[in-house]
């Protein structure tokens, strides 16, 4: 462990002093965050004087008083600082940490710290970061932080590129050349924020050598880790838990601001809250903005022969998640179609923005756009529908269409079909009307390790245990229908304990859409060591041969009769007392060895009306196909999938964040547009898909990402129907539309 710097022998006020007061341990410190002002600078001086002498404050944090630690984080490249190292890479970037007794000291005090910069060039978007001689934010390799993301690895750099993926198969340059059509498609997706309705938080105490944080994380047992490397501790000294997030869409995903109120803590000897607003969780993270090229090659009937993408993310300042992010929308550029020529050429570019990291979909939006514009602008030159275009070129089920890839586990086609009839796709639109629709298949379900433990106790009641975190997609109640299905009990019998690195077995992540399926999966099989256990606990207690014994529906029956779990449970320990646990384990082994754990299908289409003095696009009709398996809760299933869906929208036609040079001019709830309830159309169609062919508890598999991948596309191609221009840019704002009816914009 590493100790915090001795009080007494810190001078107050002057020099590199940064407490302003004698800390003994008492109640809670507030906290607020110095921002840089600059895009890309050196840092110099960083005076903390008048910061210190107001009352109220306690102590200023800065890069040089972390030198003791291990001063960055990252599961994949320790890239980020704690707190800004020698220079600055994105404006808005934390430079000190202001601790004092109530939020309004701190925030005064931030306010009186003044600190100097030598301005570096910066570059603000992949071309410039990519253009010679251009500045480099990053010229030192980090090395890796996680190596269990295989396909995610650091190198060392001379230029930008955070991250490169190439990937292919077949002859891609021989299949364009004898392609009867070639068609190009290049397309720009939006910088986007993941509005979550609590922003970042996080409360650090810490004492005798063990740090507690509670936060919002999504995945707690990985912010663990990077707390660990900070400090050098041992795993077993750090303690994360999440009860509640308040919405992650995968922003909340690993380490953001919990170092923050971790080295507060550690610094001062006392607990430590770090909170923000909105426009602090705007300058923390973000979603990938992205230019897609796809040029896909078709014989004269349709048949797809090739494709060629290129990809660019721009992952902003630090790598965060860039590198998998870019990993992933490379995997799902050249979408669910049968081609045996494929090459993917992609790259995350580090530029001075704010950081991106996951967000809903993990890439496939942004790649998808390009995807599904380009079968639509295929079928149009080609003169076939482009329904009928994709069912020539869908992967049927079982078929493998990424070698070493699991095989497709959906009926796609049979999808199509669903969402075409939903959309009334064979019906003419009136004039000023479109309908887009789009498919797409994303590698979900991230890396199958889960573990959960079941429980019976005295009086027969369950309690489950599970490291996945609750974060408002229902993972409470799906769990719990779960367990009380496997063990025949009723529901309001069943408890879920979630999100404590202490208390819950481990879960490496909550999301890709993986906690209903993998998660699931392990308590399934929890369940059935439990019902074992609960057989041979009846036999030792009741007498008779085990093989005459069954535990099942809440009660085991054998020879004597019946009795309930909670007998059992109370006649093995001899009172009331005690309880019988199990304990089940998901690998990459069996069913799961071939990655990914499952295909998570996106089938969604919109029909929109257009008003020609304004470019106002209406929507009219939203239809989205939820292919899950089997749905264990299938009314909040539904709600998940208009969730996503009016996230994608989002995207479609109101969300961008916007940069006027170094700064983002619309870090806010008011200039960044977010869907409102009166933006919803009419009619909403959600259709689930249930044929039982996922790996997950009776034919689960994941959902609640898919419906959101497909809507850019859908939605452009809706637009670019009834405007008769293909856009290639989101959002489709009034504006640009209105321009594309006339001719100025595409």
């Amino acid at each position: 462990m590493i100790s915090p710097p001795r009080l007494d022998a810190v001078p107050k006020v002057t020099g590199k002093a940064r407490y302003a007061v004698d800390v003994r341990r008492r109640g809670m410190l507030y906290s607020a965050l110095v921002r840089s002002e600059r895009a890309h600078a050196m840092l110099g001086i960083i005076d903390t004087s008048r910061a210190l002498r107001l009352e109220g404050v306690v102590a200023v944090v800065t890069g040089d008083d972390l030198s003791p630690l291990f001063p960055r984080y990252g599961h994949i490249i320790p890239d980020h600082p704690i707190l800004a190292l020698g220079k600055v890479r994105y404006m808005g970037e934390p430079v000190a940490l202001v601790l004092a007794e109530d939020r309004y000291a701190a925030s005064d005090g931030a306010e009186l710290v003044e600190v100097s910069y030598q301005d570096l060039p910066a570059v603000m978007d992949p071309e410039q970061a990519l253009a010679e001689g251009a500045p480099l934010l990053h010229a030192q390799d980090y090395g890796v932080g996680d190596r269990s993301f295989e396909e995610a690895h650091s190198e060392p750099r001379s230029d930008n590129v955070c991250h490169r993926v190439e990937l292919s198969w077949g002859n891609v340059d021989q299949a364009l050349a004898r392609a009867d059509l070639i068609v190009e498609t290049c397309t720009d997706y939006p910088m986007l924020y993941g509005y979550a309705m609590e922003p970042y938080n996080a409360l650090a105490d810490f004492e005798d050598g063990y740090l507690k944080v509670i936060t919002t994380a999504q995945h707690p047992f990985m912010v663990r880790d990077d707390l660990a490397r900070v400090f050098s501790l041992p795993l077993s000294h750090v303690r994360v838990t999440s009860p509640y997030v308040g919405g992650g869409y995968g922003t909340k995903s690993y380490t953001k601001v919990e170092p923050l109120a971790a080295v507060g803590a550690w610094y001062t000897g006392r607990a430590v809250k770090v909170e923000f607003d909105a426009t602090g969780a705007m300058l923390t993270t973000r979603a990938d903005s992205a230019r897609v090229t796809i040029r896909s090659g078709f014989d004269s009937g349709g048949r797809l022969l090739a494709r060629d993408v290129s990809l660019t993310l721009d992952t902003g300042a630090y790598a965060d998640n860039g590198p998998l992010v870019l990993s992933k929308a490379s995997n799902r550029s050249f979408g669910p179609y049968r081609n045996q020529n494929v090459r993917v050429r992609g790259r995350a570019v580090y530029t001075n923005t704010v950081p991106s990291s996951s967000y809903r979909g993990f890439g496939a939006p942004q790649v998808s756009l390009a995807s599904e514009l380009n079968m639509d602008q295929a079928a149009q030159q080609l003169g076939i529908d482009p329904a009928q275009l994709r069912r020539r070129n869908l992967i049927p089920p079982g078929e493998r269409h990424y070698p070493g890839k699991r095989p497709m586990d959906a009926d796609l086609a049979a999808d199509l079909d669903l969402l075409l009839e939903g959309l009334g796709w064979e019906a003419p639109c009136q004039e000023g009307q479109g309908i887009g629709f789009g498919v797409t298949a994303s590698d979900a379900g991230a890396y199958p390790v889960s573990t959960a433990a079941v429980k019976i106790l005295p009086d027969g009641s369950v309690l489950v245990s599970t490291g996945s975190s609750e974060m408002g997609q229902g993972s409470r109640t799906a769990l719990a229908l779960i367990a009380s299905r496997e063990l025949g009990v009723p529901l309001e019998q069943v408890a879920i304990a979630q999100s404590d690195t202490h208390a819950t077995p481990y879960e490496r992540t909550s999301g890709a859409s993986r906690t209903t399926t993998l998660t699931g999966l392990a308590i399934q099989r929890a369940c059935a060591e439990l019902l074992s256990r609960l057989e041979m606990a009846a036999a030792e207690v009741k007498g008779g041969p085990l093989t005459e014994i069954k535990a099942a529906e809440g009660m085991v029956v054998g020879p004597w009769g019946d009795v309930s779990f909670g007998e059992v449970v109370r006649g093995w320990f001899g009172g009331n007392l005690g309880e019988l646990a199990a304990t089940g384990v998901v690998r990459r082994v069996g069913e799961l060895q071939e990655l990914p754990p499952f295909w998570e299908i996106g089938v969604s289409g919109v029909k929109v009306s257009i008003d020609p003095d304004t470019g106002q696009v209406s929507l009219l009709r939203l239809v989205t196909v939820a292919d899950v398996g089997h749905a264990i809760h299938p009314e909040m299933l539904k709600g998940q999938d208009v969730g996503a869906a009016t996230q994608g929208l989002g995207a479609a036609f109101f969300e961008e964040l916007v940069y006027d040079g170094p700064q983002l001019v619309n870090p806010n709830l008011v200039e960044y547009r977010v869907p409102r309830a009166k933006d919803m159309p009419p009619e909403i169609v959600t259709i689930v898909a249930e044929r039982g062919d996922g790996v997950g508890p009776y034919g689960a598999k994941g959902g609640g990402e898919g419906t959101l991948n497909p809507i850019g596309g859908a939605a452009a191609a809706a637009v670019g129907r009834a405007v008769g221009r293909w856009p290639d840019r989101l959002p489709l704002t009034p504006e640009r539309v209105w321009r594309m009816l006339r001719g100025e914009e595409n």
